[in-house]
This record gives structure tokens, C-alpha cells and sequence, in this order.
């Protein structure tokens, strides 16, 4: 068995003990035995039975008799009850039968036919009560029919009441509308009269409107016309440095030969001055002729060039800042 059928079944048992000693404690005890006397247990039941720690068994045997073939069931006869009587009918006097059923025949035939009448003419009043019936239904399905015919000729003219006076609302807003158009694009063209030549000569004014042509140089050909100065511009900044470098290199030369000769040479030295003049000469040469007169400038000027810094792009800030 499961483990919780297990405690099911202790716990009903503790509550079965519980029970029993309950009834055990409620149940009334017996008096004490007198002295000489004791308690001894006496079955009260109706049938007494040996009561034993082990009950007795013992094998019995029996045997039947052979079998009897059974006779057959005599026929049930009651009992007979009351007293045999007897009555003796002479001739003529039961009833002859010819005579005595004509009354008879004539009763049943005349109710037969009343009662055939009663059913012909309680189908007759049924067959009236029924075409009375059909008529009075057929008279009132064509009122009923009537009815609702004027009942929806009715709505139709209401609906086309309402339909025209709608349409009578309609042309009278539409109409109202209309003329407050009118009224209002009259207004506007004389509000407007003035006021649209002075909008489009502020416009003007203001630059929304301008000459294609005029528009096409300004955003077109001079951003073009200053990129290709300013590249030329820069070439031109670049061979002015190019040189400003070969002048202060031929005039650090010169000068570190004159520093540094004898006098003997220092004098024959004029003579040969003109080499390195002559060069820078050529190199200037190739430059624009706008540019010579700066680069004579720097050629006699030294002190100017032995100031200047050795640093190309410094010279080249300084130059642009001239």
C-alpha cells in the first residue's frame, strides 16, 4: 500500500479508539458486587452461542436418494362455495323475439338517424361558420392590405416633404454661401488691390526675385573665377618662395665668403661677385615680371634676408601676411 493510504488508516483507527473510549466513558459503569458475590460476563443476545479461543470444525458427509421422475401436476379445482339453485322456465313464457325486437329495432334506427341529421347539419353549420370565416379573413387582409397601403403612401409623402424641404435648406445655405464668396472675393480683390504690388516690390527687394543670368555668375562662374585665382595666386606664393629660399641661401653664401677670405682675396673678390648675383638673376628671370622689382628689393637688402628665418613656411606666412 502507498505511504498515505498507511496514514489514512492510522489516523481513522486512532479515531475509532478515540470513539470507543468516549462511548466507554459516557456509558453508565455497574455498581459494585456485594461481598460473597462477583461480576461474571453473561451473553444477553437472543441466540446463544458457544464462545471458544478456536473454533470447531468436523467433516460430515450425506448422501441423497436417487432421483424420482415427478408425477405430473393435477389440474387446480377451487373449492366450490354457495348453494346449487335451480329455475324452471315453462313454454310462452320468455319473450318472443320477432315481436319484441321491433321496438327496439325502431328506437335504434330512429336514433341512428337523428343523430345522422345532428352530424349533416353540424357539418352544414360548420361548413357556413367556415366560408363566413374565409370571408371575414379575406375582408380583413384587404383592409389590413388598404391599411398599409395608405400607411406607406403616407411615409412617402412625408419623406417627400422632409427630402424637399431639405433641398429648400440646402439651396438656401448654398445660396448664402454663394453670395458671402461674392462678397468676400470682391472685398479681397479691392483689399488686394494695393497690397500685391507692394508685396512683390518688397519681394523684389528682398532678393526672392532676381535675374537668372545674374544668379548663374554669382553662384557659378565667380566661385569658379576665384577658386582658379586663388590657385594661381598660391603658384605665384610658392615661386615667390621658392626664390626668397635660393636668394637667402646665395646671400648666406656670399656672406659666409666674404667672412671668412683674406684680405688679398677680399680684394679680387669684386671681381667675382657677380656670378652668384647673375644666377639669382636667372632664377629670377623665370618669374613673372610683376615679381622683380620685390626680388631686386631682397637681393640688395641684406640685412633684411640674414633676419629672415631659415624656415620655408615661415617665410611663406610672412610673405602672405605682406
Amino acid at each position: 500500500p502507498n505511504p498515505p493510504e498507511i496514514q489514512k488508516q492510522k489516523v481513522a483507527q486512532k479515531k475509532a479508539q478515540a470513539r470507543k473510549h468516549a462511548k466507554e466513558l459516557i456509558r453508565p459503569g455497574t455498581p459494585e458486587p456485594v461481598e460473597g458475590r462477583e461480576h461474571v460476563h453473561v451473553q444477553t443476545e437472543l441466540y446463544l452461542e458457544e464462545i471458544r479461543d478456536r473454533i470447531l470444525e468436523a467433516d460430515e458427509e450425506c448422501q441423497t436418494d436417487e432421483f424420482l421422475d415427478r408425477p405430473p401436476t393435477p389440474l387446480f379445482i377451487p373449492a366450490k362455495t354457495g348453494t346449487d339453485m335451480a329455475t324452471q322456465i315453462e313454454e310462452g313464457e320468455l319473450f318472443d323475439f320477432d315481436i319484441e325486437v321491433k321496438p327496439i329495432l325502431e328506437v335504434l334506427i330512429g336514433k341512428t338517424v337523428e343523430q345522422a341529421l345532428l352530424e349533416v347539419m353540424e357539418e352544414e353549420e360548420l361548413a357556413h361558420l367556415r366560408a363566413h370565416q374565409r370571408a371575414f379573413i379575406e375582408l380583413r387582409n384587404a383592409e389590413f392590405a388598404e391599411l398599409q397601403r395608405l400607411e406607406e403612401q403616407d411615409r412617402r409623402i412625408r419623406e417627400e416633404k422632409e427630402r424637399r424641404r431639405l433641398e429648400h435648406l440646402e439651396n438656401l445655405r448654398k445660396q448664402k454661401e454663394t453670395t458671402e464668396k461674392i462678397a468676400a472675393r470682391a472685398f479681397a480683390q479691392r483689399y488686394l488691390a494695393d497690397l500685391i504690388p507692394s508685396v512683390f516690390s518688397n519681394l523684389y527687394d528682398s532678393g526672392f526675385f532676381y535675374d537668372p543670368i545674374e544668379r548663374d555668375i554669382e553662384t557659378e562662374f565667380l566661385p569658379w573665377l576665384m577658386s582658379e585665382v586663388e590657385e594661381t595666386l598660391q603658384k605665384k606664393v610658392l615661386g615667390r618662395t621658392m626664390l626668397d629660399s635660393l636668394i637667402r641661401t646665395v646671400v648666406e653664401r656670399r656672406l659666409d665668403a666674404f667672412s671668412h677670405q683674406p684680405p688679398s682675396v677680399q680684394a679680387e673678390a669684386p671681381t667675382e661677385e657677380p656670378r652668384p648675383t647673375d644666377a639669382a638673376l636667372q632664377v629670377s628671370g623665370g618669374t613673372d615680371a610683376a615679381d622683380q622689382p620685390v626680388t631686386e628689393k631682397e637681393e640688395t637688402d641684406q640685412p633684411v634676408a640674414e633676419e629672415q628665418p631659415s624656415d620655408p613656411i615661415s617665410s611663406q606666412l610672412q610673405e602672405s601676411d605682406q
